[in-house]
């Protein structure tokens, strides 16, 4: 046998296809987009390598006493009005502090102490200012029934 290449093919009268790029594992640009103008970004330099970064921590689980103390302590200062901040007011108190400590002694693995905090703050206001509303209705009654 020869080592003549084979014959072209009778009347095609279209170029074949140029031959694929030898194997080397490199990278090669993907085509431009067909009529668009967007490029996407090039991929970062480094293989994806972000700086800084590292093992990624979770963070810390937010304890649900201090979410409870929070709600319960805006619906203390929502509804002292009504005086019902008399019996949320304690009740968000007694959960922010409760919460606080847990989030304390757990070392870093609960969070959420500034909800806390704010839940026993919301709580002490709301309680006042539920005592001074049912100051203001009893003053308020007495006024009406004296006259």
């Amino acid at each position: 046998m020869s080592d003549l290449p084979p014959p072209p093919p009778p009347g095609g009268g279209s170029t074949p296809p140029p031959p694929p790029p030898p194997g080397g594992g490199g990278y090669s640009a993907p085509p431009p987009p067909p009529g668009g103008s967007y490029l996407p970004p090039p991929p970062p330099p480094g293989g994806g390598y972000t700086p800084g970064g590292g093992a990624q921590y979770a963070s810390p689980r937010t304890d649900g006493l201090a979410i409870a103390s929070l709600i319960t302590g805006i619906l203390s200062l929502v509804c002292c009005a009504v005086v019902l901040g008399i019996i949320l007011g304690p009740a968000a108190a007694i959960m922010g502090f409760i919460s606080r400590g847990r989030i304390t002694s757990s070392g870093g693995a609960l969070g959420g102490g500034g909800l806390a905090i704010g839940g026993l703050i919301l709580g002490v206001v709301g309680f006042l200012a539920s005592i001074g509303a049912l100051l203001f209705w009893i003053g308020a009654f007495r006024s009406v029934t004296t006259t």
